[in-house]
């Protein structure tokens, strides 16, 4: 016999504005609990000390979190030059030290080298796997690891501020899988100074920003009550960087039993898009002659 899910079949998308102290996954788990919520899970991992968006995923809406993950998002966030520390930023240990600082002209020449397709290798305490086992994991233990760089596009890199000469302020929009750390790190390098993230804010990410989050103190007011609930957004904000194509009722019904179904669309074959029925999503899947070809289909 199967289990019974414990919780409520809640669909959508809750946008928290993460505080600092705090990590992505006990994020999630005190929204699952708040929202009595049978499954959630996150758009993208913010570290413990960075705060901003964090758009958290309830029920079916989890099958479009790829699609919010591969969105750009934005970042604004403090160097602190002169000092380099082993875990990138403010909380790591300073390991290495410069009595050089750079000219804002200097750094804005340096920055070019930082947009567009890039390399960066993650920071020794990340997520990333090494043979099994989290980095983050590895590096607590003394082990230095040799990790593989990893491509990364910037769509831009700019310079809002320099408070002192021992600081600057930056705000990069990246695509999928950027380490903030890591430019922090490499442009301490590039300009000879060192340097590390002094804070970290992630002001939006795809659809979503920061100014529209809630907050941990309003979750945990509002928690098991309407006031909660009246603050999701639909599963549909998930796929609006894909193309959406009415299904005709007949369509609707075959795609809901993960069929092919017939969509009113103009489209290129094999392009990805959603099929929906009076606005609400059906299915995730690719055109072909005049049908959806489900990938993904959601269960409401």
């Amino acid at each position: 016999m199967a289990r019974t899910k414990k919780g409520r079949a809640i669909s959508g998308w809750l946008i928290v504005d993460k505080p600092a102290g705090i990590t992505s996954t006990a994020v999630v788990n005190k929204v699952k609990w708040a929202l009595s919520a049978q499954k959630a899970g996150h758009a993208g991992t913010l570290d413990p000390d960075a705060t901003g968006v964090l758009a958290v995923a309830l029920g079916e809406a989890t099958k479009t979190i790829p699609y919010i993950t591969d969105a750009l998002k934005c970042y604004r966030f403090r160097v602190t030059l002169g000092a380099q520390t082993d875990t990138d930023d403010a909380s790591g240990t300073v390991i290495a030290t410069s009595d050089q600082r750079p000219t804002d002209a200097q750094i804005q020449a340096a920055l070019q080298a930082f947009r567009g397709a890039i390399s960066q290798v993650p920071p020794q305490y990340s997520a990333v796997k090494v043979d099994g086992d989290r980095a983050y994991d590895l590096a607590r233990e003394g082990e230095v690891m040799d990790l593989a760089a990893r491509p990364l596009w910037v769509e831009s890199l700019t310079m809002p501020g320099r408070p002192d000469p021992d600081h600057v302020d930056l705000e990069m929009v990246c695509g999928k899988g950027g380490y903030v750390r890591s430019i922090a790190r490499d442009l301490g390098l590039a300009l000879g100074c060192l340097g590390h993230v002094a804070w970290l804010r992630r002001t939006w990410s795809g659809p979503f920003r920061a100014e529209d989050g809630v907050t941990m103190d309003q979750i945990e007011a509002e928690a098991k009550t309407d006031a909660l609930d009246a603050r999701l957004l639909p599963l549909e904000l998930g796929l609006q960087d894909l193309p959406e194509f009415p299904a005709t009722p007949e369509g609707a019904a075959r795609l809901r039993n993960g069929n092919p179904g017939m969509v009113i669309a103009h489209a290129d074959w094999g392009s990805e898009g959603w099929a929906s029925l009076n606005g609400q999503a059906i299915a995730v899947g690719t055109y072909q002659g005049g049908e959806l070809h489900p990938s993904r289909v959601f269960n409401r």
